[in-house]
């Protein structure tokens, strides 16, 4: 097989206010044709710096040096013009967030023509054939009426499609694909996967993919380089790597992963250490029904049809399902603030049905919420001290941030952030630290009940691995009750004391880890628990047949 890119000793420079950080130091990679080599690390390793360079798409700060071959040309040497030219015809990338990488007020039909428009004279018709053509290849379903679409028009997961489309439609060489999966269901990101790798067999292109998920890589990459503070510490053929890690840190990586079946030990354990109180339950849902009132004379959409559960005090229920089950939704109900409108729910001793704001206030304080977004849900004028005081001032539990510094010391050790990090402001903090602001922040008020709304998804497996300790370790001193919403069922099995499927707004499952886990009953879970990527090639493959039959069988 023929190379198509050759790094050699690359070293990467920013420059900043103070110290200027070697961000990549020495790394010498190499693709093939055809290949999928995956570039893991955790952030800050260097693994996204390492494949921007590979497209020119570094900013003005940094000092490049070594070799980037792309085909004949060294992208660390070539003019502005030369870059443009290549970008799209032998390189293109597949950005992490598809929302941010598509503009909203062009169609996505126009936005793929825009490629094509850039790189050869296609008239308009032409061009929107081709558009039509390469949405249909990605799986859009009626591309000819939907390449007029917006982009808001369109799920998370046919997003990252139209994505795809965009980097394929010009046949390039090499694909860039950087974090493709990260906040996707595990059904959307299965598809996504085969997407990539019919990428790779139907196009022949090699791609690079940059990924903290070793599931993906398990399931895609032939060969895997691990990144570690600037560089390659090692690298070696997927099987070989994921059965006999070599390095440290790489051994560390793997040893992170959340695995299916291995929370059952720490559930009973919990269980020993805090007994679930099952008299007065915290929450009670009865044939709950949450629409939302249609528009311009359509009819309401039913997010939530006829769902009933309990959370019993010191209890953990796992809430598992798709986008658009309804999951989120439960959880905005509880916490007042998505109105219920059919069936009943009880929080906290009080029907949320119809319940007033001046009713519902005095019991806010009792409801902690750990947003999915930590970077969106705090105040970016605000340091954390003054994040994570606010609940104590709105409830008029501190008469300033000075006088709830005390506690928000206490809440910050508690989460394990230094004191002095209240006085950062939210960009200063890495994800996982703002993950764990986030955390103490919901735990201001000792709440009774914590809702947490993927609370991990967009963290590496190391970081996630200390948060979700963190929040076991919290929920088991503290005896919070917890409604953890997530698409990862092997975090959910970690935390969780029961769990419950929900499948476009119906519980479809419910019991134990062991029970909806290891002996799963609906066809929906079956094909949730087959969708989830194994960090083991072999183990992974077998799990792909058997999705594969799964999809065939419905």
């Amino acid at each position: 097989m023929s190379t198509v890119v050759d790094i050699q000793n690359l070293a990467v420079t920013f420059a900043t206010d103070g110290t200027p950080v070697r961000a990549v130091d020495g790394v010498s990679l190499n693709v093939q044709a055809g290949e999928v080599l995956a570039i893991v690390g955790e952030s800050g390793s260097g693994k996204t710096v390492t494949a921007k360079t590979i497209l020119g798409l570094l900013p003005s700060t940094a000092t490049v040096s070594g070799v980037v071959m792309l085909g004949t040309n060294d992208v660390v040497q070539v003019s502005g013009k030369r870059l443009r030219e290549i970008r799209g015809t032998d390189v293109a990338m597949v950005f992490q967030e598809p929302s941010t990488a598509l503009n909203p007020v062009f169609t996505v039909g126009w936005q793929i023509a825009e490629g094509l428009r850039a790189h050869g004279k296609y008239s308009k018709k032409a061009a929107r054939a081709k558009a039509i053509e390469i949405l249909g290849k990605v799986g859009i379903p009626e591309p000819a009426e939907r390449v007029d679409y917006y982009p808001h028009q369109f799920s998370g997961g046919q997003k990252q499609r139209v994505v795809i489309a965009m980097a394929l439609v010009l046949e390039p060489g090499v694909i860039v694909a950087d974090e493709p999966t990260t906040a996707l269901d595990v059904t959307v990101q299965a598809e996504i996967l085969d997407l990539l790798r019919r990428c790779r067999d139907d196009f022949g292109a090699a791609i690079v993919l940059i990924t903290h998920n070793m599931g993906v890589v398990a399931d895609l990459a032939d060969r895997v380089a691990v990144m570690y503070n600037g560089s390659v510490v090692e690298e070696d053929n997927a099987r070989s790597l994921f059965a006999n890690p070599k390095h440290e840190y790489t051994q560390k990586l793997l040893g992170s992963v959340p695995k299916l079946g291995t929370g059952l030990a720490q559930t009973q354990a919990r269980a020993a250490a805090r007994p679930i109180v099952e008299k007065d339950p915290v929450v009670v849902a009865d044939n709950l029904v949450i629409e939302y009132a249609g528009r311009f004379g359509r009819p309401g959409f039913r997010a939530v049809d006829g769902v009933s559960f309990k959370i019993h005090a010191g209890e953990v229920l796992g809430l598992v399902g798709e986008s658009g089950s309804g999951k989120t939704t439960i959880g905005r109900t509880i916490g007042g603030l998505t109105k219920a409108t059919g069936g009943s729910l009880m929080v906290l001793g009080r029907e949320m049905r119809g319940i007033r704001e001046r009713d519902f206030k005095p019991l806010r304080s009792d409801i902690g919420f750990v947003f999915q977004d930590p970077a969106s849900s705090f105040n970016p004028l605000l340091t954390i001290a003054e994040a994570v005081a606010e609940p104590l001032l709105v409830h008029k539990k501190a008469g300033d941030v000075a006088a709830a510094r005390p506690r928000v010391n206490e809440l910050l050790e508690a989460v394990q952030l230094p004191r002095a990090f209240g006085d950062r402001y939210p960009h200063e903090l890495s994800g996982g630290q703002r993950q764990r602001a986030s955390l103490a922040r919901s735990l201001a008020l000792d709440p009774t009940l914590l809702i947490a709304d993927e609370p991990t998804s967009a963290l590496d497996v190391s970081v996630q691995a200390k948060v979700l300790e963190l929040f076991t370790e919290l929920q088991r001193d503290l005896g919070f009750a917890a409604l953890f919403i997530s698409h990862d069922l092997a975090v959910v099995d970690l935390l969780a004391d029961r769990i419950a499927v929900l499948y476009r707004g119906k519980l479809v499952e419910e019991g134990t880890g062991a029970e909806v886990l290891g002996a799963p009953q609906h066809p929906y879970t079956q094909r949730l628990l087959a969708s989830l990527p194994v960090p083991d090639p072999v183990e992974q493959a077998e799990r792909r047949e058997v999705l594969r039959a799964l999809r065939e069988a419905e």
